[in-house]
C-alpha cells in the first residue's frame, strides 16, 4: 500500500515545477508527513537527506507521545490550554492557535516545515533552505523568489505568483483549501494563502480564514478580517475565478509554469 493510499495524501505533482536550478531537491516522509526540502545546490551535501529524515521521525514520535497524554491535542477544532512541559513544537502550535481561534492540530504541517528547516540550517552551512509541507512552506533566502499559488480547480491556479524578497526572510507562507487535501476546512476557497514570520502560525491563519470562505461573495469579508492581524505580512484568497489581496507581498501573473 502507498503511502497515498494508506494516510490520504495524494502525489505532489507541483514540486516538479519547485526550484528549478536554484535549489538541490529532495523528499522525506514519515507516516502522514510528507516534506519537500530545497537546498541552495552549492550547500547541498547528501547527508542532509538522512538528517531531515531522522529529525522527522524524532519530531513526529515526541509529538504522538504528548498526544497519548493530551488527546485533546488532536481532536479538538478551539484553542486549548497546555502544560509548560510539553513539547516546544506542541507549545508553538497551541500558541498559533490560540491567536487564530483554532485548534492546535491547524498548525502540524506549518509547525514541522520551520523546525525542520531550522535544524538543517543549524546542523549545516546552508545558504537558503525552503520546507514545504503539504502546500506550507517556511523559507530561509538570500535572493528573492516567486511562489506560484496552487489552487487546486480554479481557472487562476498556477497563474498567480507572489513575490517573496530576500529582506524578509526567514518566514513562512501556508496555504488552506476547502476544495483539495486531506486536511479538515469547514470553507470553499481553492486556496487561502497568508505569509507570516511565525510558520505555525500562518497555518493556522490560513486555515482559521479559509474556513469563513464558502463563495467567492465572502472574499471581501474576509480579506478585511485578515487585515485586522498584525501577525500577517500578506493574505490572498482565491475562490473560482475571483481572488482578494491584502498585505505587503505583491503579486504577479505567470503565464505557465516552467
Amino acid at each position: 500500500m502507498t503511502p497515498e493510499e494508506k494516510y490520504g495524501f495524494g502525489p505532489r505533482f507541483y514540486r516538479s515545477q519547485m526550484g528549478h536550478g536554484r535549489f538541490k531537491a529532495f523528499e522525506v516522509s514519515f507516516k502522514d508527513s510528507d516534506l519537500w526540502i530545497g537546498v541552495d545546490s552549492k550547500s547541498f551535501i547528501p547527508d542532509m537527506v538522512d538528517f531531515a529524515r531522522s529529525s522527522l521521525i524524532a519530531l513526529r514520535q515526541e509529538l504522538e507521545e504528548f498526544i497519548l497524554r493530551c488527546p485533546q491535542f488532536r481532536t479538538s477544532f478551539s484553542p486549548i490550554e497546555i502544560g509548560p512541559f510539553a513539547p516546544d513544537v506542541a507549545i508553538s502550535m497551541c500558541n498559533a492557535g490560540k491567536i487564530a481561534g483554532t485548534g492546535p492540530m491547524a498548525a502540524v504541517a506549518g509547525a514541522f516545515s520551520e523546525v525542520l528547516g531550522k535544524a538543517l540550517k543549524k546542523k549545516f552551512k546552508i545558504g537558503e533552505i525552503i520546507v514545504e509541507n503539504g502546500g506550507d512552506i517556511y523559507l530561509d533566502i538570500q535572493k528573492d523568489i516567486v511562489l506560484s499559488v496552487y489552487a487546486g480547480n480554479s481557472p487562476l491556479s498556477g497563474k498567480i505568483g507572489v513575490q517573496i524578497s530576500h529582506e524578509i526572510s526567514p518566514l513562512g507562507v501556508c496555504t488552506s483549501a476547502g476544495k483539495i487535501g486531506p486536511s479538515v476546512s469547514f470553507g470553499r476557497a481553492d486556496a487561502v494563502m497568508v505569509a507570516c514570520y511565525n510558520t505555525a502560525l500562518s497555518d493556522a491563519l490560513a486555515t482559521a480564514l479559509g474556513n469563513l470562505v464558502t463563495s467567492p461573495e465572502d472574499i471581501k469579508t474576509v480579506i478585511t478580517k485578515a487585515q485586522k492581524y498584525s501577525e500577517i505580512i500578506s493574505a490572498i484568497i482565491i475562490c473560482d475565478d475571483k481572488i482578494g489581496v491584502s498585505g505587503q507581498l505583491s503579486i504577479c501573473p505567470i503565464n505557465s509554469l516552467p
